[in-house]
């Protein structure tokens, strides 16, 4: 089961030997940079690389009725997983 912010907080502190309250402000400090930069591309050293990525316009198919339709080009959010999160998870 996936832990909870208040519970992500709370393991921050302890680890860090710092209030929840600069645990919580530190957390927030790091998604606020995540959010401004993730357009030049943001790394978190060790877990990975947000990026935006543009999406060419393609031809997809309708999976209720079979027809194919046109989707449009559009930007989107991508987070690339650095070699040593995928090691220390999938090993």
């Amino acid at each position: 089961m996936a832990a909870t912010k208040s519970q992500i907080i709370a393991q921050v502190a302890e680890d860090a030997d710092i209030s929840k309250i600069q645990a919580k402000a530190a957390i927030e400090s790091l998604v606020g940079q995540a959010y401004t930069g993730a357009g030049e591309g943001f790394t978190i050293p060790g877990l990975g690389k947000l990026v935006k990525v543009d999406r060419a316009a393609r031809m997809g198919r309708n999976p209720a009725t079979g027809e194919t339709i046109q989707i449009a080009a559009k930007t989107v959010l991508k987070f690339r997983i650095a070699k040593a999160a995928k090691d220390a998870v999938l090993s």
